[in-house]
């Protein structure tokens, strides 16, 4: 092979890794720039609307401006919390059980059926939920509402623990076995301690994840344009307020719903934040 043909085969390498360099660099700056057009045009549309009355009063008649989502706001926080009561527990308990008792028929089931409900559409679980809770009930309600979520949550939470406890070296699994302890102190003492922090993390990130969901509490908790007193009576929660304002003909409502939709984006990127900070701390796992 002679000395030009070397050249020309280097120069055309060199030129096709500059064209993945430059193509690849295109779609990471549009991926990026993605969210910040999102985040402007929220800003743009819903940053006059967002003011101390937007998160203290309750929402106006049709027709007349002003108003907040105090009850909105604490009907989201309200469904949330009991949502993750309800999905943290169940989803945490079955990644330990996938990951440390898995291999058999039963675990093969149980992570088959995690992954088909976290690639169910969100609208489902809604109707799934409406037919056991709200139908018997013959009301709406936020226990509804949580229990939707929950169901959500619930796989999110059991793949990510699954996944960050079999990250923890075996080493450490036959050490502590070995020094007398039994399975279960093994995993209580150990093994969840050396996975605390990615496990944390896939937590926040799923409550994240549930937070904007709009489908399931519009068949579930429905709306209310009152404060709620109970885990027993329709619930205003953001998305569902979103909705409903955004396909309204009045303008002071659509200005209400990006102000919303702003509130709502700040909660995610302030718990993706959360969960940056927590993996910053160093998740790496003695070998």
């Amino acid at each position: 092979m002679t000395a030009g043909s070397l050249l020309s085969r280097n120069a055309r390498r060199k030129g096709l890794n500059g064209f993945m360099l430059g193509l690849c660099a295109l779609f990471a700056f549009f991926t990026v720039s993605t969210l910040f057009v999102i985040l402007g045009f929220l800003l743009y549309n819903g940053a006059t609307s967002v003011s101390l009355n937007f998160f203290t009063k309750l929402p106006l008649p049709p027709g007349q401006d002003g108003g907040g989502m105090a009850n909105a706001i604490l009907g989201s926080a309200q469904i949330v919390i009991v949502a993750t009561a309800i999905g943290l527990p169940i989803g945490f308990f079955a990644g330990i059980y996938l990951a440390e008792y898995g291999g058999k028929a039963f675990a093969f089931i149980v992570r088959y059926v995690a992954d088909l409900l976290n690639g169910i559409p969100s609208i489902v679980i809604g109707i799934v939920a409406w037919t056991v809770v709200v139908v018997p009930q013959h009301h709406f309600s936020a226990l509804a509402g949580s229990l939707a979520l929950s169901l959500m949550l619930i796989p999110i939470t059991a793949r990510n623990t699954e996944q960050f406890l079999l990250e923890v070296p075996r080493s450490m699994r036959e050490g502590s076995l070995a020094l007398g302890a039994n399975k279960w102190r093994t995993i209580a003492m150990v093994i969840v301690p050396a996975a605390r922090k990615g496990i944390m993390t896939g937590m926040i990130l799923g409550v994240a994840r549930i937070s904007g969901e709009t489908a399931p509490l519009l068949f579930t908790s429905l709306n209310n344009q009152y404060f709620s007193t109970g885990l027993s009576e329709p619930t205003a929660s953001l998305p569902v307020m979103i909705f409903q304002r955004a396909i309204s003909p009045f303008d002071d409502y659509h200005r209400q719903a990006w102000a919303a939709g702003l509130v709502l984006l700040a909660l995610v990127l302030l718990a993706n934040i959360a969960a940056r900070m927590v993996i910053s701390r160093g998740t790496s796992l003695p070998r």
